[in-house]
Order: C-alpha cells, then sequence, then structure tokens
C-alpha cells in the first residue's frame, strides 16, 4: 500500500520553494512529470521503481515498453517520452559527454555488466572524442552478437561521427576476445578507414571487468 507523501516532500513544492532543479534528485524530477503515483505507489517510488529498471536507457524507451509497466498508463509514458525527446533536440549540438578511457566506458555501461545476453553498443564521438550519441545496436544470444558494420556506420555517417568506441557484454564472464571478437574488430576498422572515421576501441566488459583492444595492442 502506498503512503501518502506530506506536502514538503512533493518534488514540485520542493522545486518551487528554492527554485533550483540541479539540486533535486533524479526520481524527484520524474516524479514531476508523472505527476501522480498508481494504487500500489506514491509517485515518488514510481519514479524510483521506473530508474531502477531502465536507468539511463529510460531517455531512449518507447512509450509502448513503458505504459505496461507498473501502471503507468499512456498518458504518462507519452510525458516521459516526450520531455526526453524535446530535450534531446533542444540539446542537439550541446555535446558534453567525453570519453577518453576504456574505464569511462566500463563505468557507463555498469547496468549491462550482469546481461544473460550480448548487447553491442557504439558511441559516436566527434573530433574532440566528445559524444555525439550512443546506441545499442544489437542484442544477441547467450555468448554471440550478430553486427554488420552497416549497423555500425551507418548512424556515424548520419551524425557526423569522426570516431566510434564499440564495446559489448560478454555473459560468461569471460574478458578475452573470441576469434569472432578479433575480426569483427578488424573489419570494423577496416570499414572505418575506407570512411574516413576511426574506431578508436572495442571493449569487452563483464562484471568482473573489462578487456580494451586498443590497451592491448590489438587495435
Amino acid at each position: 500500500m502506498k503512503n501518502k507523501l506530506q506536502k514538503y516532500d512533493l518534488p514540485r513544492e520542493k522545486l518551487l520553494k528554492y527554485n533550483q532543479p540541479d539540486k533535486l534528485k533524479d526520481e524527484e524530477l520524474l516524479a514531476i512529470i508523472l505527476r501522480t503515483g498508481t494504487k500500489d505507489y506514491d509517485v515518488l517510488n514510481l519514479a524510483k521503481k521506473i530508474l531502477q529498471q531502465y536507468g539511463k536507457e529510460l531517455p531512449y524507451t518507447s512509450a509502448k515498453e513503458l505504459k505496461n509497466f507498473l501502471g503507468i498508463g499512456k498518458a504518462r509514458a507519452c510525458s516521459i517520452v516526450a520531455c526526453f525527446e524535446l530535450g534531446k533536440r533542444l540539446l542537439k549540438d550541446k555535446k558534453v559527454s567525453l570519453y577518453l578511457t576504456p574505464k569511462d566506458v566500463y563505468d557507463r555501461l555498469i547496468e549491462y555488466r550482469d546481461k544473460k545476453k550480448e548487447y553491442f553498443f557504439v558511441f559516436y564521438l566527434d573530433t574532440k572524442n566528445q559524444e555525439i550519441k550512443n546506441e545499442v545496436i544489437s542484442i544477441g544470444t547467450l555468448n554471440s552478437s550478430l553486427v554488420h558494420p552497416r549497423e555500425v556506420f551507418e548512424p556515424a555517417v548520419k551524425n557526423l561521427a569522426s570516431q566510434i568506441i564499440v564495446a559489448h557484454n560478454h555473459p560468461s564472464g569471460n574478458l578475452q576476445p573470441s576469434k569472432d571478437d578479433i575480426e569483427l574488430t578488424k573489419r570494423l576498422v577496416s570499414a572505418g578507414e575506407i570512411l574516413g572515421i576511426e574506431v578508436i576501441d572495442h571493449i569487452i566488459f563483464s562484471k568482473d571487468g573489462y578487456f580494451s583492444f586498443k590497451k592491448e595492442g590489438l587495435i
């Protein structure tokens, strides 16, 4: 049964009182977008549940998927998606996320370290190594992820990226690259040379750590 929030706990009132949105927690900001909770969760706990489920992938989650999560419904799912889409459009030319090391990428992908399937990511960067965007290119089976260079570089060309970093998890926990991993990396590097888009690194990761092709001299 959900608990009733006191007025001074409400994120909207807190925002109006202090007039500093950067002081609010992630779940408080999301709660303002949601406006109300459900029969089982007050708005703050509902926001926390959503963030626990989707984390940093929330801005890229569809309304169709969100509307079925814990009774969010169509209206609130659409509000969430619309807010993130508007933010992405308004901040389209603001490139502020910097990825300089394999550790940075590994930290960014913390929510995927325990996944049972392989997720293949691409970080699209400009000439200053600043992120333009990142996305999941492929979701594979227990021990394989099918990736074609076309899927990797088409968004790179579209978004005027000059460099990319690719990364994927190993559900087995083994951080050593497989023969297929090595061959794929070679193909991506070759394709990138033709297109003038440098493959900076390929990172394999799991809950136990990460392996950098660049650091190990394989790129």
